[in-house]
């Protein structure tokens, strides 16, 4: 059994139903140094231990006197539901270990037992434990201000931007949210604007990358009717349905010399006309605008206006990459799995510790969008009834990479 770091960690609690006092005393004795032991000579006496205090490993006689082991283990588990047990039987059969595995034991073992045998699987059941409560806390922590709108992050990095989003959110100045792709920025622009006074008003998205160049000033600005062949009416843009609330322009670097000039005029004097139209429209709009490109690198290229430039960038937030920001993965992957349990009706309960051990070594080159990926895939190819995310279930890439460092 493995004794390295245990001083640092509270010993859990092992309660031992046996009804023979030797073999209880010889069980006794031999895991008191790794565990908080407890014993029961009976059922009965099992449950009213459970009832009084915290259990979080049960080794469990089949035959006892009154009620049998996988009745205590039953019973046990309504009181503590995270309880590990290992059952012991002196007569080994299928139906009786899957009897077991169904009624929520983790493992059995068979008489006459072998202690070092048990050692194993009492250290493994340990781990177990240890996984729920991990898997626990990070839902408390998922419950908690680490959740903001979506956003799920506890490092440092997150934490500033979190404090930028509040100290922003009831401001009308323009932001601008760098980041890779895949880092969550339009979770971002969502928590501005729904911490904020404009809450209540429309969030109105635009992928500056998905309109056509042909179409661009038309979709942001709106257009009269004619304004060009196939504008069979009037149609108001973007800013316009964005009045009052936020408008926000993802992949900014990829709007058109033309627009540019337009939005420098709107985000100067809240005004523009539409395409074709001689009637000036002025808006209560704020901007929240998003890149994954080096604009300064653009100015100085000249490709992106610097007058543009220095005014989407009032407020600056940086989104980091997922590598720059590890310890959030655990938080993540929790966060994943509740969601796509629900979309996929599974009880998922964690990842294993060497599947989380591979992900945090991955380098994520699609950071957050491709761990989330990841855990959608993994759940919907896990079987029915799993509780882990174990190694095989994760991409390839995920794997050789952990594998090749």
């Amino acid at each position: 059994m493995k004794k390295a770091g245990k001083a640092q960690i509270a010993p859990l609690t092992l309660l031992i139903v046996e009804d023979q006092q030797s073999h209880r005393r010889v069980l006794e004795a031999h895991f008191s140094k790794h565990y908080q032991v407890l014993t029961a000579e009976h059922g009965q006496r099992a449950l009213d231990i459970a009832a009084q205090q915290p259990i979080h490993l049960l080794l469990v006689d089949m035959i006892l006197p009154g009620m049998n082991g996988l009745d205590v283990l039953r019973q046990v588990r309504e009181l503590h539901p995270d309880v590990v047990a290992i059952v012991i039987t002196a007569h080994p059969t299928i139906r009786t270990a899957v009897q077991a595995m169904k009624d929520g034991a983790f493992d059995y073992i068979t008489k006459p037992i072998d202690l070092e045998q048990l050692e194993v699987l009492l250290e493994k059941a340990s781990e177990q434990y240890r996984l729920k409560e991990e898997n626990r806390r990070l839902r408390e922590q998922l419950r908690s201000t680490y959740d903001l709108h979506g956003i799920v992050g506890r490092s440092a990095a997150m934490q500033e931007v979190y404090e930028l989003i509040g100290k922003v959110s009831n401001s009308r100045a323009t932001v601008l949210i760098r980041g890779e792709s895949g880092t969550g920025k339009e979770m971002v622009a969502k928590a501005i604007h729904y911490s904020g006074n404009r809450a209540k008003a429309p969030f109105i998205a635009v992928s500056c990358a998905a309109l056509p160049e042909t179409l661009m000033e038309s979709e942001l600005f709106g257009h009269e009717k004619n304004a060009f062949t196939g504008a069979t009416m009037q149609k108001p843009g973007r800013f316009e349905l964005a009045h009052g609330g936020t408008l926000f322009l993802d992949e900014i670097a990829e709007v058109t010399p033309s627009v540019q000039v337009k939005l420098l005029r709107v985000l100067q004097e809240r005004k523009f006309e539409r395409l074709g139209g001689t009637k000036t429209i002025e808006v209560d709009v704020r901007l929240i605008a998003a890149t994954n490109k080096d604009l300064e690198q653009m100015v100085q290229e000249g490709t992106f206006r610097e007058d543009l430039y220095y005014r989407l960038q009032v407020i600056q937030i940086y989104l980091p990459p997922l590598r720059e920001r590890k310890d959030d993965i655990p938080l993540l992957v929790e966060h994943f799995l509740q969601r796509y349990n629900e979309e996929n009706d599974k009880h998922i309960q964690a990842v294993t510790p060497e599947a989380m051990e591979l992900l945090m070594k991955y380098h994520w080159p699609g950071n957050v969008r491709e761990l989330e990926n990841a855990i959608e895939r993994a759940v919907v190819l896990a079987d029915p009834d799993a509780e882990y995310i174990t190694v095989d279930l994760l991409p390839r890439s995920v794997v050789a990479a952990g594998q090749n460092r």
